[in-house]
């Protein structure tokens, strides 16, 4: 830490960042999660890392870089080699006449600036930069792996030097280095595919599968085997599918993977999802959402009872909101209990339940047993039965905070969906508090980003004209931007993910609404009169900054005509 935590207290108070009843918040948060001052500024959403970032440098009167929005010349980051930029966590970030500009997340280390003057024979300019920003960069090292990976494990030549080095080559090491190469692309599954001729190794990676890697076929079934191993499976049985779990040590945690074999027509088929606690460190505001529906949601997790409720298709991010809310509610004084399918992540100081099914503990077994555990504030991974939402409700009615998910489109769709699973209307009116929706847009690649103008006319193809109004304004010709592609972002543009929001506060109007039975457009549109932001609304307000493009807004949204 570059300055203490007693100097950042008085550049917060200072600042009117916070106040004395606040820190002591901190602190509570601090001792129950065992983070640091730092990072619980930013998951408490008191601000930014930018903007931690930005005060810290201008306290220690030292420039500051963001460095996920400049791009990096690939011959300027060779200047400082990988194991040396992790361990020091420096990045070099421009090269020319005048010098070398360096980011660093230590900029007093005089040794390593040293060692950059003498191999570059240039005067060098240290810049400040947040452990998160440049842990995020690193991946642009990621050249040197894949160059590694593909010297190693080319499955497109076949000599017979090459074969027996293949042959000669540790499973365990290949494993590993599929494993690391992923976490380090940020990956949330890697697919072991067996083909005809070879094994095909498809990474998922914001969202989209990628091919990556192809290895010689005889390679395949050793892999599968060390992986079987590594997570306790049985290594005989090749007719069935079995599931499984591992760890693996990485540099910045231990990594939980859970495993997946399945035979298919040419051999078993592996998927490891890796359950990366390190990219879940993140606040709402990281996450994408704007300061208004903050406050909703702020709002409503400070009230003692009601529910909030998440919604979304499979893999638009419920889980890393509810769990970036449960960190906010984990106080010693509150006894938190999930039942989830399954516990992918752990929070220290909640009690968390794996569903069972084959020993009779599903998700309303489980909520029943939880309400007689005296619990404060109870999270349901998922109301997907009558008997899990009659549950829930009644919880919320008798005193508890309860947070689940339901798969609806939109927020008011979610309302309906209670009452299908046969609760009463006035009890849906009388216990939801707010109804956070999202989805998860690709946002471009900072490396490679591009903008344009557009003729309005041109756009209106594809968004109403009365959209780009509202949110571009009345000119004819409308900057957007894109991604150009590069090896970085895979040449698809893209890089990273955000959310698009819509929150649903449950308001006196819409209880009455809901009571009427009234339908989902009209409750969307009192919403929306009430200062409701449609998920199409926070995407064209992401468009119009350049975070993402239109081509991945109407991938996951779709027109809405309020």
């Amino acid at each position: 830490m570059l300055i203490t935590d007693d100097q950042l207290k008085v550049l917060l108070i200072k600042n009117n960042l916070i106040n004395e009843s606040g820190l002591k918040d901190i602190y509570e948060y601090i001792k129950n999660t065992e983070t640091t001052l730092y990072d619980s500024l930013i998951e408490k959403n008191i601000i930014s890392d930018e903007n931690l970032g930005i005060l810290i440098a201008d306290y220690l009167k030292i420039p500051f870089v963001v460095l996920s929005k400049i791009s990096i010349p690939q011959d300027i980051f060779h200047v400082i080699p990988e194991r040396i930029a992790r361990k020091y966590k420096i990045i070099p970030f421009s090269n020319d006449a005048n010098g070398v500009k360096v980011a660093s997340a230590d900029p007093g280390n005089q040794d390593i600036i040293k060692m950059v003057e003498k191999k570059t024979g240039k005067q060098v300019f240290i810049y400040l930069a947040t452990d998160r920003d440049i842990d995020n960069t690193f991946h642009i090292y990621r050249k040197d792996i894949q160059k590694k990976f593909e010297s190693f494990l080319s499955g497109n030549v076949y000599d017979k030097e090459l074969k027996l080095a293949l042959d000669d080559a540790p499973i365990t090491k290949i494993v590993d280095m599929i494993i690391e190469y992923a976490y380090e692309d940020r990956a949330s599954d890697i697919h072991i595919e067996p083909q005809e001729k070879e094994s095909l190794i498809r990474f998922r990676i914001d969202g989209m599968l990628h091919d990556m890697l192809k290895i010689p076929k005889e390679f395949h079934d050793r892999v599968i085997a060390r992986i079987k191993v590594q997570s306790r499976l049985r290594t005989d049985e090749h007719m069935s599918s079995q599931d499984g779990k591992m760890r693996l040590k990485m540099a910045e945690e231990k990594l939980d993977i859970r495993v997946s074999i399945l035979p298919v027509v040419d051999g078993e088929k592996a998927v490891l999802r890796l359950l990366s606690t390190h990219t879940r460190q993140f606040s709402l505001l990281d996450l994408g959402m704007n300061e208004i529906d903050l406050k909703k949601v702020t709002a409503a997790i400070n009230k003692s009872y009601g529910m909030i409720l998440s919604t979304g298709p499979t893999g638009s991010g419920k889980s890393t909101s509810i769990y970036a809310l449960l960190k906010l509610l984990n106080k010693r004084e509150k006894n938190i209990t999930t039942v989830e399918d399954p516990v992918e992540y752990r929070i220290k100081g909640v009690n968390q339940i794996n569903v069972n099914p084959k020993a009779g503990l599903t998700f309303a077994t489980g909520l029943r047993s939880i309400l007689r555990q005296d619990p404060n504030i109870v999270f349901v991974g998922e109301i997907r039965d009558i008997e899990t939402a009659g549950i829930a409700v009644n919880a919320a009615l008798t005193g508890h905070l309860v947070l689940s998910t339901v798969h609806t489109n939109d927020a008011s769709t979610t309302l309906p969906r209670l009452t299908d699973m046969k609760v009463e209307p006035f009890l849906v009116a009388s216990t939801v508090n707010v109804i956070i929706a999202q989805r998860l847009i690709r946002k471009i690649c900072d490396m490679c980003k591009m903008s344009v103008d557009i003729n309005k006319q041109e756009l209106s193809k594809y968004i109403p004209e009365v959209k780009l109004v509202k949110h571009f304004g009345t000119k004819e010709q409308l900057r957007i931007f894109y991604g150009k592609g590069c090896k970085i972002c895979h040449n698809t543009g893209y890089s990273g993910r955000i959310g698009v929001f819509e929150v649903l506060e449950v308001s006196e109007a819409i209880r009455k609404l809901i009571i009427a039975k009234a339908d989902t457009n009209i409750i969307a549109k009192q919403a929306v009169s009430e200062g409701m932001t449609t998920m199409f609304d926070d995407g064209m307000e992401k468009i119009k900054i350049g975070t993402s493009s239109i081509q991945e807004l109407l991938r996951v949204t779709k027109f809405d005509t309020l």
